[in-house]
């Protein structure tokens, strides 16, 4: 008899938690998401791009102090152009394997209207007139843009083009999403 008790509760706090759920609410959900898809088609591609940047750098985020390997596209190494090549190739955006090639992709914009997911390219070799370094926009917030990229001495790191080094190397930046 008390097995049947004990049985017959459990067998209602079952059905009574599955039932507990507000139909309601279910719809509100949905109401929310059909609000997204009546927006016009120009903020749903941004709303798109801004999740896949986001997506991006998080990809990027993860090799954070991954050591520098010249060609190096993985966590036993990366150099600079294959942290942008493989956090973008993870979320099937193309880009060219060499930081100078990738800076002919996209489209070249004003360095204060870079978002996050945008590239930043740089001249470290001053003797050399071309594209050495690429680095992937972390955030842009009041004036200071934060940046993920690969350096020789110090691996896979975020630094801010405030920083002096970074300021006189940069070149230009580029919008691929």
């Amino acid at each position: 008899m008390i097995r049947k008790l004990l049985f017959l509760f459990l067998a209602i706090s079952i059905v009574s938690c599955g039932s507990s759920r507000k139909t309601t609410s279910s719809r509100k959900s949905s109401k929310s998401t059909t609000v997204v898809r009546k927006t016009s088609k120009k903020e749903k591609v941004h709303r798109e791009t801004f999740n896949k940047a986001d997506a991006i750098v998080e990809t990027a985020m993860a090799y954070k102090g991954t050591r520098y390997k010249f060609g190096g596209t993985d966590r036993k190494g990366m150099d600079c152009s294959g942290l942008t090549y493989t956090a973008f190739g993870m979320h099937h955006v193309e880009l060219p394997r060499i930081s100078y090639q990738q800076a002919t992709k996209g489209k070249r914009i004003q360095l204060s209207a870079v978002q996050k997911g945008d590239l930043l390219f740089f001249q470290t070799n001053k003797n050399r007139k071309r594209i050495n370094h690429v680095g992937l926009v972390v955030s842009h917030k009041s004036g200071v843009i934060q940046f993920i990229h690969s350096t020789t001495s110090k691996g896979v790191l975020v630094s801010s083009l405030k920083e002096r080094y970074w300021k006189e190397a940069f070149t230009e930046a580029r919008r691929v999403l």
